[in-house]
């Protein structure tokens, strides 16, 4: 039982990633509650075979009352110590039966006396608890008793695995806390680390438009500065996303069919040609509330996931479909797919089937569909043929 209570708590380190004098602490504190736990089990354990013998001594003193209820009925007077010891067990389930398998008294309820099957069935579960009693007179077996562990000693039987139920889930929520706690901990350093980034970029950000400035009054071919434009309005676009994580963005009403058009063709632009994109709605447009540089985040976030599934080569394509008051943005690929198992580990952050991957992206998808827009994201389908990953928002009609 202790490796057991080892094994998980050096998988609970892991998971904690404590430091070594917290490890000492929480050795600590663990042998401490193993031992306490030892010992209320034991000490329960011994008062439990106590009182059980306990209970079979009062048993064994209501069947010698027995007995001189039998012989007195013969050549002798009942005593009124014997007829107070007869009369006193209530609490103790029992069956009396004669030589010849009849039953002769019990203490069961009256309503379920008269069913045979019934008294044959708990004959056999007090035979199984405790050893029947046996009254012998000169050798000869007159009757024997049955008898049942009483309520307080069913009760007492079960207090074990109650108190261990009551340790797993004590232990179980602290376990959850410590998590929760972690998982907290971390979410406020990617959120402070994204805004530092946003606010380091924003420095050479500032200075490349000066100089793209500069470019446009020199004689130079006016494409350039044009395309370096371009990539400064995608820079920003990426600060401004940065700037946002950790924080609660906000939400206005845009159509999402322009929103997904822009980052359709933003991706479309700057992917190899061995990609074939596609793009249809059965709506020409819909108001939605969203913020435009976090949703086209997400967007590009499962498009690359998808021309990575594909290794560069295949078939991306994106639908949005309105149904009722939601509206579904459908983005496929041709990559080799996502076993069925994996469908939900997806999202989690630190998973990826990736060499060089950090396993941020669909976690970040899944942040920003579901805790910043209301929404949902999930794998609608995928086998070897492909995947569809699935965004389902709700629309802002009147």
């Amino acid at each position: 039982m202790f490796s057991i209570f080892r094994y998980l708590y050096s998988q609970f380190c892991i998971k904690m990633n404590f430091s070594p004098k917290k490890k000492a602490s929480y050795i600590v504190l663990l042998i401490s509650a193993f031992v306490i736990v030892s010992l209320i089990l034991w000490n329960t354990n011994s008062f439990f075979k106590k009182f059980k013998e306990e209970e079979r001594l009062k048993m064994e003193i209501w069947a010698t009352a027995q007995l001189e209820l039998i012989q007195s009925s013969v050549d002798q007077e009942l005593g009124n110590l014997t007829l107070k010891v007869m009369g006193n067990n209530t609490s103790t389930p029992m069956i009396l039966v004669n030589e010849e398998g009849s039953i002769k008294t019990h203490n069961i309820p009256e309503e379920k006396a008269a069913d045979s099957v019934y008294i044959q069935k708990k004959i056999r579960q007090f035979r199984n608890e405790n050893q029947p009693i046996q009254i012998v007179q000169e050798g000869e077996l007159l009757e024997t008793l049955y008898y049942g562990n009483s309520e307080v000693l069913n009760k007492l039987k079960y207090y074990p695995l109650a108190l261990l139920l009551i340790i797993f889930l004590f232990g179980a929520v602290i376990f959850f806390f410590f998590k929760t706690n972690k998982a907290s901990e971390q979410n406020k350093l990617w959120a402070g680390m994204a805004k530092e980034t946003a606010h380091q970029i924003g420095t050479p950000l500032t200075s490349l438009l000066g100089w793209n400035e500069l470019l446009k009054s020199e004689n130079i071919n006016p494409d350039i500065p044009k395309e370096i434009e371009k990539d400064i309005g995608r820079l920003e676009t990426i600060t401004e996303r940065f700037s946002k994580i950790g924080s609660i963005p906000d939400l206005e009403v845009h159509d999402i069919v322009q929103e997904t058009k822009k980052a359709y063709e933003y991706l479309k632009r700057r992917s190899s040609k061995l990609v074939h994109f596609s793009f249809s709605s059965n709506i020409e447009q819909l108001p939605v509330l969203l913020n435009p540089p976090l949703y086209n985040w997400s967007i590009e976030n499962l498009v690359k996931n998808g021309i990575d599934a594909m290794k560069g080569k295949g078939s991306i394509g994106i639908q949005i479909e309105k149904k009722g008051q939601l509206v579904h943005i459908l983005v496929s690929d041709t990559g080799h797919g996502i076993p069925k198992s994996d469908f939900q580990n997806i999202f989690s952050p630190g998973v990826t089937t990736k060499q060089r991957g950090w396993g941020l992206g669909l976690s970040l998808v899944k942040r920003i569909v579901e805790e910043y827009h209301k929404g949902k994201v999930r794998v609608l389908s995928s086998n070897r043929e492909g995947t569809i990953m699935q965004i389902t928002l709700k629309s802002n009609e009147q």
